[in-house]
C-alpha cells in the first residue's frame, strides 16, 4: 500500500447466534449493550520495532424506525396538584398549585421527539423553573431476586422563572440516543423509561 491513508470500504451482515437476539445499542448503569468492531493489522516481523496494529471501534445498532402510522398515537391529558403527588413526604405543607396539560402519546419512538404541552393554571407561590426530567428504569434479576433502579438521564428546562399562568408551554424533548433504547424485556433484565414534570 502507498504511504498515507488507504480506505477500503466493506460491509458484513450482522446476525444473531441461534436462539439469541440482537438488542439496540444502550449505555446504562447496570446494563450495557455494546457492539464493537476489532481490526488487527499484522505487520512484518522482520523489523523488531514493527508491532501489530490494533483498533477497536464501537458502532451503534439501531432497528428501523417504526412507521408513525403503526404507533398508537393516543393523546393523554394530565393534571398535577399537591394531592396527586406520590413521592412527596408532607403533602399538606406544599404550597397550592394546579398544573394541567397533555402528552401527544405515551408510546414513543426513540428516534422521534417526546411532545405535548403544559399549562400552569394556578400557583400560590412564584415558580422558579419548570423542568422535564427523563428517568430510566433498569431492572436486573437473578436467582436471589430483582434490583430495580431509576436514574435520571436528561433534565431540560421548559419554563424559566415565574411563568405566566394560563399560557401553554410546549414540551419537546429529543431522547439521548446512547442512553435510551426501546422498552426491552429479557429473561435477565428489563429497561423502561418514565418522564416526570
Amino acid at each position: 500500500m502507498p504511504s498515507g491513508t488507504t480506505q477500503i470500504p466493506f460491509e458484513a451482515p450482522l446476525k444473531a447466534k441461534p436462539n439469541r437476539s440482537l438488542f439496540e445499542t444502550y449505555h446504562g448503569v447496570f446494563v450495557n449493550v455494546q457492539y464493537n468492531l476489532k481490526c488487527e493489522l499484522k505487520r512484518s516481523h522482520f523489523n523488531i520495532l514493527s508491532k501489530d496494529l490494533q483498533k477497536i471501534n464501537e458502532f451503534i445498532l439501531e432497528n428501523k424506525a417504526i412507521p408513525i402510522d403503526s404507533v398508537n398515537q393516543v393523546p393523554v391529558k394530565f393534571s398535577i396538584t399537591p394531592e396527586s403527588l406520590t413521592n412527596a413526604r408532607d403533602k399538606f405543607n406544599i404550597p397550592r398549585f394546579r398544573i394541567s396539560g397533555h402528552l401527544d402519546s405515551t408510546e414513543c419512538s426513540v428516534v422521534r421527539p417526546f411532545t405535548g404541552e403544559i399549562v400552569i393554571e394556578q400557583t400560590e407561590l412564584p415558580i422558579k423553573s419548570v423542568e422535564l426530567q427523563l428517568v430510566r428504569v433498569e431492572t436486573c434479576g437473578c436467582a436471589e431476586g430483582y434490583s430495580r433502579d431509576a436514574t435520571e438521564i436528561q433534565n431540560i428546562q421548559i419554563g424559566e422563572g415565574n411563568v405566566f399562568t394560563g399560557i401553554p408551554i410546549p414540551i419537546y424533548m429529543v431522547f439521548p440516543r446512547l442512553f435510551t433504547c426501546p422498552t426491552l424485556i429479557t429473561s435477565n433484565f428489563k429497561i423502561g423509561k418514565q418522564s416526570l414534570i
